[in-house]
């Protein structure tokens, strides 16, 4: 095209229309490169849906012990981090509201909002505390679970899957509840029990209530003091020793905190919390 220039005899009509085409050229590239560009995809809001899972993998058919085991941590671990995140983003606000505290600053109608919510979700709506000491307790509670150890707790308390409870009503954390009707009745359950285990609809609902019990219920304050203790010192935070916090969670008491310790060291379920 650029040669028709160079001819003498082109007539000007011809020179013109060539002018015209080459100096639209780098607008149409324009425009064109601007339709490739994909469209921008709104963030999803913080609200977390629960996926809709019922039943677990059949984790009794699977024979060969080292493939079970790796099947279980596997599928839950993917539950587990994905709980672990959304609590971070939480608690990253509340870090941001105590800065701004600190600062001397106020929370705009928007972050009170938020505050409020959260507080209502670790059962402190009603604690009267002023709103720095509300943020101090929240940040203690408002904290992860090591995967390590959540997962020790879940392939003991679901008898790596296997267990009734854990088939049937997706409880991955042997989780009781006392209205009746709100879950399944156990087999071995004394006359003078009213007690039922927790069916959740989903695996999601499961866990959250277990991070829910263990950062609220006070039976677990002294585990969430142990963490409190690794955050305030700038050091990650330790599963075995958080296992301490636990004596309560089975009658089992020591030898429960003992078993955790060995599934976590035989697993090497450390490796899992590089990220804590």
């Amino acid at each position: 095209m650029f040669r028709l220039f160079a001819y003498p005899r082109t007539s000007a009509l011809v020179r013109v229309c060539l002018i015209v085409v080459l100096a639209s050229l780098p607008l149409a590239l324009i425009i064109k490169s601007r339709q490739e560009v994909p469209e921008i995809v709104e963030a999803p809001s913080e609200t977390v849906e629960e996926t809709s899972v019922s039943t677990l993998p059949d984790f009794e058919a699977i024979t060969n012990i080292d493939l079970k085991k790796e099947a279980f941590f596997t599928y839950f671990h993917h539950f587990i981090e994905a709980e672990n995140q959304r609590i971070m983003q939480m608690r990253e606000k509340l870090i941001g509201f105590r800065a701004i505290i600190d600062h001397g600053g106020d929370l705009s109608a928007i972050e009170r909002e938020t505050l409020a919510s959260i507080s209502s979700q670790y059962r402190l709506q009603d604690s009267e505390l002023a709103t720095p000491d509300l943020l101090d307790e929240l940040l203690v509670r408002v904290d992860i679970i090591p995967a390590s150890l959540a997962l020790a707790q879940a392939a003991t308390e679901s008898a790596w899957g296997t267990s009734r409870f854990a088939r049937e009503g997706n409880n991955i954390f042997g989780q009781w509840c006392f209205d009746e009707g709100c879950g399944l009745v156990p087999g071995r359950r004394a006359d003078d029990k009213s007690h039922e285990v927790k069916a959740f609809a989903t695996v999601d609902a499961s866990i959250r209530a277990y991070y829910r019990n263990l950062n609220t219920n006070p039976n677990y304050e002294y585990m969430r003091e142990i963490r409190a203790q690794m955050r305030m010192k700038g050091k990650p935070l330790d599963s075995r020793a958080l296992a301490q916090g636990l004596l309560r969670y089975s009658e089992r008491g020591h030898v429960y905190i003992a078993e955790l310790h060995d599934i976590i060291r035989i697993n090497d379920l450390l490796s899992l919390d590089q990220n804590s």
